[in-house]
C-alpha cells in the first residue's frame, strides 16, 4: 500500500498520481485518511436466483448486498431461477429482470447442460462470460449435470469458438458409493461428500482439457486432496484456473455444531488442516480468486437436517472482511486480498475494465477500515434471507463505502440506489 491521489473523470480512473501531487485545479477533493482505497471486488459466483425464486434472492437484495460489502460487479450464476440461463431466451429474461434492480454492475454466466450443445454458441455471441457445468446433480431438477461424454461434448463446442467452462466438479459415482446418513450430525453430511468425489472429477476435468487444450475453471475448491493435480496440470501448460470461497478459508468443520446447516455447502466446509492447504495454494497461484459462491434460500429450507437442507452459504456482503480477517493473521496483505478478490476474478471473466486502480479502468473502489472490527449482525446484512454461517462472529475490516464509476453507491453499509449496467463479455 502507499500513499497516492487517483483522479477520476468521466466514471473512469485518469490517473493515479503521488500523493504529495494535490488536487488538480476544479477537482473534487475526497480525502480518505487512513482508510485504504482497494479495487471494486468483482465476485464471478453469485446466485441471484431471479426471476422464478425470487422468495430466495433476487437482484435488488442481492445487489444491494455487494455494493455493502464493497463489491462493484457480480456475474450472475445459470441456475435457480426460472427459466435457467441456458438459451438466449432464458438470457434476456434474466436481463430484464436485473436491468431495473442492479445497485452493481451484472454480468451473467451461460449453462451447459445435456442436449444444450446448439445453444451455446448463440449464448456465447449474446455475451455471457462463459458456461457452467455440473458433473454431479445439482439440487435442481432444470439443470441436470453432465456426464463424461456429454462434458466432452460441450467443451468441444466451447472451445471451437474460444470459450470458457466452470465445472462444479464432484464425481456422482464416489458420491453415491458414500454413506448417506440423514439427521443433524455435520460428521455424517461431511462423510457424504468426500474429498476423493472432488479430487476424482477434476483429475477428469483436466485429462479432457489437456485433451482438447479447452479453456476451464474449477469452481469452490474445497480439497487440498487436487491441489497436487492441478499444480501439475498448470504446470504442463493445461489451461486450468481455480477458485475458492471466504466459507472454505474462514470456517473449518471442527467448529460447525450439530444441527448447524447454515454451514452446509457442496462440496462441504473440511477441517482446519485441509484449509491450510489451500491458504498455502492461495500464496502459491495454485488457487487463482477468492469469490462467494452465495447461495441463500428461504429459512424453512435451512433445517436442522442435514442430508435435506438447502446447501449454500450467504456470503454476499460479508467476503471482504472475512478473508481480510483471516489473511491478516497469516501475514498476508491487502494487496493479495485485492489480487485473489478483484483483479483475477475480473481477469477470469474478461472484464478488462475492472480489477485494478489503474488509469482506464472503471473508477470502482472499495473504501475499507482494515483494522475496526464488527460482530456480524444477520438484521444489517441486506441479502433476502438473513440466514449467516457468519452470525456472531467478530471481524475484522469494516467498509466504509463503495464507489461504481466514481459514484458512491454504499455509505457505511448503507447502499444508495440501483445505478449500475448490465455487462458483456468484452472479449
Amino acid at each position: 500500500m502507499r500513499a497516492a491521489s487517483v483522479a477520476v473523470s468521466g466514471g473512469q480512473i485518469a490517473a493515479v498520481l503521488p500523493y504529495a501531487a494535490g488536487v488538480p485545479p476544479g477537482a473534487r477533493l475526497e480525502d480518505l485518511g487512513d482508510d485504504v482505497l482497494l479495487p471494486g471486488l468483482v465476485d464471478t459466483h453469485v446466485h441471484v436466483n431471479d426471476p422464478g425464486r425470487t422468495e430466495w434472492e433476487g437482484f435488488w437484495t442481492a445487489t444491494r448486498a455487494a455494493a455493502a460489502g464493497g463489491v462493484t460487479t457480480l456475474l450472475d450464476m445459470p441456475l435457480n431461477s426460472l427459466p435457467p440461463t441456458t438459451t438466449v431466451a432464458g438470457l434476456r429474461v434474466k436481463q430484464e429482470t436485473a436491468r431495473a434492480k442492479a445497485h452493481v454492475d451484472v454480468g451473467f454466466w451461460g449453462g451447459a447442460l445435456p442436449g444444450n450443445g446448439a445453444e451455446l454458441r448463440p449464448l456465447h455471441e449474446a455475451g455471457v462470460h462463459g458456461f457452467k457445468c455440473f458433473l454431479s446433480p445439482s439440487g435442481v431438477e432444470e439443470f441436470p449435470p453432465l456426464d463424461q461424454e456429454e462434458l466432452a461434448a460441450a467443451l468441444t463446442e466451447i472451445t471451437g469458438f474460444g470459450g470458457l467452462l466452470i465445472v462444479h466438479a464432484e464425481d456422482p459415482h464416489h458420491l453415491d458409493a458414500a454413506p448417506q446418513v440423514p439427521g443433524p450430525r455435520y460428521a455424517d453430511f461431511l462423510a457424504s461428500r468426500p474429498p476423493i468425489a472432488e479430487n476424482t472429477a477434476i483429475g477428469n476435468l483436466i485429462a479432457q482439457a489437456r485433451r482438447l487444450d479447452a479453456r476451464v475453471h474449477v469452481l469452490h475448491l474445497s480439497s487440498s486432496g487436487a491441489l497436487p493435480l492441478i499444480r501439475a496440470a498448470k504446470a504442463e501448460g493445461v489451461r486450468i484456473t481455480v477458485e475458492s470461497c471466504p466459507h472454505f478459508l474462514t470456517l473449518t468443520a471442527e467448529e460447525v455444531p450439530d444441527g448447524a446447516t447454515e454451514f452446509k455447502c457442496c462440496p462441504p466446509i473440511r477441517e482446519a488442516a485441509n484449509q491450510d492447504l489451500l491458504w498455502e495454494a492461495l500464496a502459491d497461484g495454485t488457487v487463482d480468486c477468492v469469490v462467494s459462491d452465495h447461495s441463500p434460500s428461504t429459512t424453512d429450507l435451512k433445517t436442522g437436517d442435514f442430508a435435506t437442507a438447502w446447501g449454500g452459504i450467504s456470503s454476499l456482503q460479508l467476503g471482504l472482511p472475512a478473508i481480510w480477517t483471516e489473511a491478516r493473521g497469516r501475514g498476508h496483505t491487502l494487496e493479495d486480498v485485492a489480487r485473489w478478490m478483484s483483479t483475477a476474478p475480473a481477469a477470469l471473466a474478461g472484464l478488462t475494465r475492472k480489477g485494478a486502480v489503474e488509469a482506464g479502468r472503471d473508477a470502482d473502489f472499495a473504501v475499507l477500515a482494515p483494522d475496526e472490527t464488527f460482530t456480524v449482525d444477520p438484521a444489517r446484512l441486506h441479502h433476502r434471507n438473513r440466514v449467516t454461517a457468519y452470525a456472531g462472529r467478530t471481524l475484522h475490516g469494516v467498509v466504509r463505502s463503495t464507489w461504481l464509476r466514481g459514484r458512491r453507491i454504499a455509505d457505511h453499509g448503507t447502499p444508495t440506489g440501483p445505478t449500475g449496467r448490465l455487462l458483456e463479455r468484452q472479449n
